[in-house]
This record gives C-alpha cells, structure tokens and sequence, in this order.
C-alpha cells in the first residue's frame, strides 16, 4: 500500500500492487470539484507517474455521487485562495486561471502515459463528466447519470467539449442543448462507458479490469495508448478542443454571461442558483 504519511485533504491516493487509486473525497458536496482537490489530483498524478511499480491509475469517487463539476459556491464567492480569486477578476486572468487549472490538468491526465480508468457512480455533471472522459476507459454502476445543463446557465458547455467525441455529433448537439440527462445503459449503447455493474460491484469490477490492463508491459501499454490517442489527434481532437476553449471564453465575457453571473452572486443557495438554470433564458418561465 502507498506509504500514509502524506495525508490529502480532498482525494485519497492509494497504491496496492501495479494500480493506483485516486479517490475523490468530497461526498458532503457530491465531489464537486474546487482549486484545492484538483491541486491535489494533480498531486496524485505526479506520484503515480513517478512510481514505476504503478501500471495503472483507477479515479473513484467517495459517496453517492462521482463529481457534481465545477464548486460553483468557490467560483462565485470568496471560497478560493486569495490568489485565483484576484486572477479572476479580468477577462485575461479568467482565461489564465481556467487554461492552467482546468484545460491544462484535464490534459495532463488524457496524454498521461499510463493507462487510466474511470469508476463512475450517481451524478457525473458537466466537468465531472470532462474529468471522467479524460480516462482511457470508463466502468460505470447503474445508478450513473450522465449531463452537462449549463448552456442554460450561459456557459459553452465547459473548457473541453469533449461530448462530439464521446456521443457523436447529433447526440453531443441534443445532449448540450436540452441538458438532458443519459443513464447509465444508454452511455454504454452510445460508447460514452466501457461496461456498467451493479452499484454494489463498481470498484471489484473496476479493479478486475484495472488487474487485467496491468498485465500488459508498460513500455507496451504506453505506445499503444499514445498511438490511439495520435489517431485521433489526425482527426483533429485537441483542435477542436483548442477551438471551443477560446469560444468558451468568448461566451464567458458576453453581455448575457456576465449579467447571469451577477445574478448568481445574489442568489443566497445554490438552490436557487439551479432553479433559475432549469428555468433557462425564456423569460416566461423565470422566477419573480
């Protein structure tokens, strides 16, 4: 097992024989993701990438839920460090903090060399659903559900708009503009997961896979997985992923974002935040 002595606050990291376990451990906020706990994921990273007794890295979730995305309570309060928080407050330093801390990170685990597994479980929202296709393959329990609503919010998706690769183009065009949700049989029928499980089997099963890919030689595993992903580099991924990145931030900076998110900041509950996502832009069906 990895040695204890380094104590996380966010994650878990655990290595039992060639596989790596990542853990999110934010159940009590359903693993939403803040500065602090992706830091420390990318911690995670180093550690297995320096292991060389490490053949393969599983990222699990604690509680009911593997990630609900991005903290919103972070991002538009006073929760991050004082130093994102300052770096946000200008179109540039916007875009700096999201490059480094969420587009740079997300591909840090798509191109790492070893073979990565995700074990996903409850709500997989937006950029939890972005840090759950980083990983070569995907066990998914049937309770998954799979979405990303935030175009409603006037968010462009989120940094990598990875749905067109994962789901196809008229789905990934249905699933963004509806933000409605996918189960987990249909994420498998649509090639989005790998296999799905009972709840109950999500990290025996995921760990009987992540066994059986670590007997493939690393050097092996490492071609071959960068080979695949140069495939698709042909096809022109990362582009597209460049491509949406500035479109995101474009979006960001409109007249009808910046004014969304200053009526998020007057929201008292992110109960309230969601309900005006739900009602979307149709001024009809908004709240008083």
């Amino acid at each position: 097992m990895s040695d204890p002595s380094h104590q996380f606050r966010k994650i878990r990291y655990e290595v039992d024989g060639a596989v790596a376990t990542i853990t999110l451990a934010r159940p009590e906020v359903a693993n939403a993701q803040d500065t602090e706990l992706i830091d420390e994921v990318d911690d995670a990273f180093d550690r297995a990438e320096a292991d060389d007794d490490v053949r393969v890295v599983i990222l699990a979730a604690d509680g009911r839920h593997f990630s609900s995305g991005h903290d919103l309570k972070a991002l538009v309060g006073d929760v991050e460090p004082d130093e994102w928080r300052r770096l946000r407050e200008t179109p540039e330093g916007k875009f700096r903090h999201e490059q480094v801390m969420y587009f740079d990170r997300c591909l840090r685990i798509y191109d790492f060399r070893k073979p990565t597994i995700a074990a996903v479980q409850g709500s997989c929202v937006a950029a939890g659903l972005m840090l759950a296709t980083m990983c070569d393959l995907i066990v998914a329990a049937d309770d998954a559900v799979f979405s990303n609503p935030v175009l409603r919010m006037t968010g462009a998706g989120v940094e990598l708009l990875v749905e067109p690769w994962e789901l196809g183009m008229r789905k990934a065009k249905e699933f963004l503009f509806t933000g409605d949700k996918i189960d987990a049989q249909e994420a498998w029928r649509l090639g989005l997961v790998n296999k799905v499980v009972p709840r109950d089997e999500l990290a025996s099963a995921t760990r009987e896979l992540a066994d059986k890919v670590a007997l493939v030689p690393p050097i092996t595993a490492e071609m071959v997985k960068g080979s695949i992903n140069h495939t698709f580099e042909l096809m022109g991924k990362r582009q597209s992923w460049q491509y949406h990145f500035m479109a995101h931030h474009f979006t960001h900076n409109t007249a009808t974002a910046l004014e969304a998110l200053e009526a998020r900041k007057q929201r008292t509950s992110m109960k309230e935040v969601f309900a005006d996502r739900d009602a979307g832009d149709d001024p009809t069906a908004k709240r008083a």
